[in-house]
């Protein structure tokens, strides 16, 4: 048995210790149900998840295909924001994970989860790790239109 694990007296310490749980930018399916039992942690109160789908429509022209394509940083740049999250909030477990490749209508493209103490915190968490990721993580969306056109967003 690893011996860091007898150095904590309390469950849910070496958790807290260790609160980036999952990350990663994958050419696969996401599940909510990886990224929501990642971060499941006995002290936490509250849990915040937050999925994003690709849609059929954006500023108002239907959506007739999407991919993504990242950086080869992205994964470095979501682990230095979830950082950035953990050193702002009482975070007990994150979890983030964004989709690449060609998507349809519908797949899940980012799931994001935190859990914290309490509700509050989880939610303001959850929307600072998404804000960021998007904002911030060279991961970048490529949109073809029903008619014909297309566009990149974030690039």
């Amino acid at each position: 048995m690893d011996d860091m694990a007898h150095s904590y007296d309390h469950p849910g310490e070496l958790a807290a210790a260790r609160p980036i749980r999952l990350l990663a930018v994958r050419d696969t399916p996401l599940s909510v149900d990886e990224v929501f039992g990642a971060v499941g942690d006995a002290a936490a109160g509250g849990t915040a998840l937050f999925v994003g789908t690709v849609r059929n429509h954006d500023g108002g022209a239907e959506v007739g295909a999407l991919g993504y394509s990242a950086h080869p940083t992205a994964e470095a740049e979501l682990r230095r924001v979830a950082e950035k999250v953990v050193a702002d909030f009482p975070v007990r477990a994150l979890a983030a994970v964004h989709r690449v490749g060609d998507l349809v209508i519908g797949d899940l493209a980012v799931v994001v989860a935190v859990s914290c103490p309490h509700r509050a915190e989880a939610f303001a968490a959850c929307r600072r790790l998404i804000d960021d990721l998007k904002s911030e993580v060279p991961i970048w969306k490529h949109q073809t239109f029903a008619d014909g056109t297309e566009e990149w967003v974030g690039a």
